[in-house]
Order: structure tokens, then sequence, then C-alpha cells
């Protein structure tokens, strides 16, 4: 090429065919297109179409089964239209599902239009979904996109409703259609049933919680509620998260390398006298600690009560990791001795990390890392 002038003339692509061909756009607003090969393993595919907008998966033919699947897999196919040698001779368009694996050609590509608002006049279109509601528990990470599963990205962008504690819901992106339902944080029983009769409706409801939603989150409180006769025959499910711990102990290095228990320091639903006792049985058993909810402006001792039960077991010069904010933009992440552990420098957005008897706190690359990590080998007859 270096020998002659060349230049490259633009052609109108399969994916710009397919689509008007369908008589629907592709994207609206601010959703995200993304081209995928049909040859990319099943579980690829499926991870990749259920967190983005819209889709075309190209290079069908022999891939066929495969993309079903995992279209199937990640909640899509009812979704799927199905575009065969578009604007050629021989061109088919439809629904996806009814097409026959065994008549797909190479020539064809599975089409995820926008889900915001399909364009009038095109070929007819047959509804996407029958108006069966249900309720997916998800959780934002500790601090949102970067922590998202694909699944999760997927279950927020196909849902219907958000319902949450006001500051997680915000930290979902807006799109045309859904509607939000921020509350405070002490509502947890009147969220999950109010997301159940919405749900009853007809409604796809997304729950959301921060870190993971089993974790000290709403999924027990949904569950709970669909427990309930009343909401027996409401599918329910729970997507799993990035736990505040895993975050801030992935921030810190290894801490929770071995065994590790997590306790939450809030009285609010337990008595003190419970929280006392575990902390005492967990210490006693040398578990690292991961401590959630360790203070807040209304409750301000349970930190310094906590180092005191803890160091009845533990070395004054235990480890303990300071994670607050982990992932956001205030994030610090510090590492204290056990004695020295000041409960003002604790709020309700920072979570502790206490270690065991064998968790090491290494100095690397010339005393500018510091690492914390406890082996997984334990001393025997320790």
């Amino acid at each position: 090429m270096h020998r002659y002038d060349t230049e490259v003339i633009p052609g109108v692509t399969s994916v710009s065919a397919a689509a008007a061909r369908l008589g629907e756009p592709l994207v609206e607003a601010e959703e995200v297109l993304t081209i995928l090969p049909g040859t990319l393993p099943e579980e690829e595919l499926t991870a990749r179409l259920a967190s983005t907008d819209s889709a075309v998966v190209m290079k069908l033919g022999r891939t066929f089964g495969k993309v079903r699947g995992a279209l199937e897999r990640s909640g899509r196919l009812d979704e799927a239209r199905y575009v065969e040698r578009a604007t050629m001779d021989g061109e088919r368009t439809g629904r996806l599902a009814d097409v026959d694996p065994e008549s797909v050609p190479y020539f064809s590509v599975a089409v995820l239009p926008s889900r915001v608002a399909p364009l009038t006049g095109g070929p007819a279109k047959e509804p996407v979904r029958e108006a069966s509601g249900e309720v997916v528990v998800v959780g934002t990470g500790p601090a949102g996109p970067l922590w998202l599963t694909p699944e999760t990205r997927g279950a927020l962008a196909a849902a219907d409703d958000l319902v949450g504690y006001t500051t997680y819901v915000d930290r979902v992106p807006h799109r045309p259609g859904q509607r939000r339902h921020g509350s405070d944080n002490r509502v947890e029983s009147e969220r999950a049933e109010f997301a159940l009769e919405l749900a009853r409706r007809g409604r796809r409801v997304a729950v959301v919680s921060g870190g993971d939603p089993g974790v000290f989150a709403m999924a027990t409180a949904v569950l709970e509620a669909a427990s309930q006769d009343a909401y027996e025959d409401i599918p329910v499910r729970v997507l799993p998260g990035v736990t505040a711990a895993n975050a801030a102990a992935a921030r810190a290095g290894a801490p929770l390398g071995h065994d590790y228990a997590t306790i939450s320091l809030s009285d609010r639903l337990k008595p003190w006298e419970v929280i006392a006792e575990r902390l005492a049985a967990a210490a006693a058993a040398d578990l690292v600690l991961a401590l959630y909810n360790p203070g807040s402006r209304s409750r301000t001792w349970q930190v310094g009560k906590a180092r005191e039960l803890l160091l009845e077991h533990r070395a004054p010069d235990t480890p303990v990791v300071l994670g607050r904010d982990v992932g956001g933009p205030e994030e610090s992440v510090r590492v204290v001795r056990l004695g020295d552990l000041d409960p003002a420098e604790v709020d309700m957005r920072t979570l502790l990390i206490v270690g065991s008897s064998q968790t090491r706190v290494v100095r690397r690359r010339g005393g500018a890392e510091q690492v914390v990590w406890t082996p997984r080998r334990y001393p025997e007859g320790g």
C-alpha cells in the first residue's frame, strides 16, 4: 500500500441494514450498542448480552444454537430479532425465538434493538413480553459502575421500576420510562412490600442495595415479605454483588485470606448483648473480623466497646484495616494497631477488618506500599 495512493470508501454495514429492515432504532439517548461475534464462548456472550442495552450478534450460521442459548440465559430472548440476508434476495426477518436453527445461514444477524421507543411504520412487531411481574434484588457494589456485575447491569436496564434507599438508587443511571422510588434507609419492610405490590401489577422491579444485597441488605427483607401468602406467586430473584468487605480487603491486600466472620455493630435490629457475645466468640476462635455498620451520628460508643472486647483476645498490635468510601471519591484505606483504634475516626461509611493472630502487615517496594494479608496455612496446634 505504501507504493500506491489508497482510499477506503465506507459502505453500509450489515448492522445498519438489519436495523433498517426491522424498522427499529438500534440505540437512543444514552443507550450503549455492543457488536459481538457469534463465535465467542457462550459464557462470554451471555455476560455481554446481559450487561448491554442494545446488541447485534454477527456470524450466526453454525453458532446460532449457542447465541440463542446466550440470549435465553441473559433474559433477552424475547427481545431478540432475527435478520437474514438483509436487502438481498431471500431476506427474512422475525422473532429470533421462532427461527429453526437448521435454517440459519452465515449471512444472518441477531439484533437486540433499543429499549426506549420502537419506530412506527416498520414491520409488525409482536409484544416483547407479557405483563408478568417479578422482583430482582441487586447490589450496586460498594461504589457503583466499576463493580457492577454484567447480570446486575442487565437487571437494572430491564427493570420498569427501581426501588431502594435513595442514596443507592441515585447511583443507577437514569433511563427513559423507568420509574424510581427512593426512600429512607429505615423502612426496609415497607420498601419490600411496595416492590412486591408493583410486581403483582405486572411490573419488573429491581430492588437496589449497596454491596451485595444478601449481606446486611435488602434481600432478607424482600424474601421475608415474599414469604407471606399474599405474595407467594411473585417471582423473586437475588443477584450477587461485590461486598464492602471484599472491596476493602482487596484494597488492603488479602486480610480475608483465611477463615473470617462478618458482624454488624449496629444494635438497631438486635441487642448489643448479642453483638458482644458474637464478637467474643469470633475473637476467641481467632477469626479475622469484618465489622459492618461500626458507627453513625446516633451510635458513637459501639466501636470503643468492641475494641475493649477484642483486646481481651487479641494483642494490641493486631492490624486493623479502616476502609472508608472504598471505590468512591473520598476513598481512604489505612492500617492501624488495634490498641490505637480511635472510635472518632470511624463512621457509617467505614468498614473495619480486624486481623487474627496470624494476620501480617508487610512493607513492599522500599516501604512505599503497605499490604495486609492472612496466611492460608495455620500453625499446627495453634
